[in-house]
């Protein structure tokens, strides 16, 4: 066994498979003959994940309605969760590409190393079958199938915040950039978040997207569009009701 079959604990009974697998699609650019690269595998290996771990969501939970589930699967199935796993394996090291890809990068970029998981999977059905495909398959994503067992809820603080605020009025939230200071190579950013002329926190993060982040998770601590809707509800209730207008009438004159 070489050592990426021992890390992913099979032994290939066709090496080419594995091979092809490895090849990124530089290789046939750079010689420019008709040689093979692991683009099929990509594309094969990619409909036995989503089938793995569609079956497997399916399988677990039980409750969860349909979006859920297509969301779920959509943390699992990810660039950056595949990129994860094949970082895990090292895989980027044992990948065959051309010189131009490689002095810009190409072993560390997050679409070659993902598709080259994907072609790794592809190459193991092929070698042998969908049992043991599942079995790398759920190997690779036993960490996050765990976490989401205890975690299920899509992890989205942005998403979720629109989500619920649109659920009370079509307006969507917009994030305000406040300021910036810092160095260029370590900037921080404050952002608020402003939703029907209210504003619902503030976030600081390295970047605008983590600075947004942030300030959608203190808009979902404070829950602000709450207390004016009780305000709102109150002030309504007063009007309607002033104190003091509900006085008794005088006893009528016998």
């Amino acid at each position: 066994m070489n050592p990426l079959e021992k890390r992913i604990d099979y032994k290939f009974r066709n090496p080419l498979l594995l091979a092809e697998a490895l090849t990124h699609p530089s290789v046939r650019h750079e010689a420019q003959r008709q040689e093979f690269d692991n683009q099929r595998l990509e594309f094969l290996g990619d409909a036995i994940l989503q089938l793995v771990i569609t079956e497997h969501l399916y399988g677990h939970f039980h409750t969860e309605p349909e979006g859920q589930l297509t969301k779920l699967r959509s943390r699992l199935v990810s660039r950056d969760t595949l990129k994860k796993h094949a970082l895990a394996l090292d895989l980027g090291s044992y990948l065959m590409m051309g010189r131009g890809e490689e002095a810009s990068g190409g072993r560390a970029r997050a679409s070659t190393l993902a598709d080259a998981f994907e072609a790794l999977i592809g190459a193991i059905y092929l070698d042998s079958d969908l049992k043991m495909a599942r079995k790398f398959i759920l190997a690779q994503a036993r960490p996050d199938l765990d976490l989401l067992e205890e975690e299920p809820t899509d992890i989205n603080p942005k998403g979720h915040l629109q989500e619920l605020l649109q659920s009370i009025s079509p307006r969507s939230p917009v994030y305000k950039l406040i300021s910036q200071s810092g160095p260029e190579h370590a900037k921080t950013f404050v952002v608020e978040v402003i939703w029907e002329e209210l504003n619902l926190g503030q976030g600081k993060g390295s970047s605008k997207k983590q600075a947004e982040t942030a300030a959608a998770e203190v808009a979902m601590e404070n829950k602000l569009w709450e207390k004016r809707d009780r305000l709102d509800r109150s002030e309504a209730s007063q009007k309607k009701n002033p104190r003091g207008a509900m006085r008794s009438r005088p006893a009528a004159n016998d």
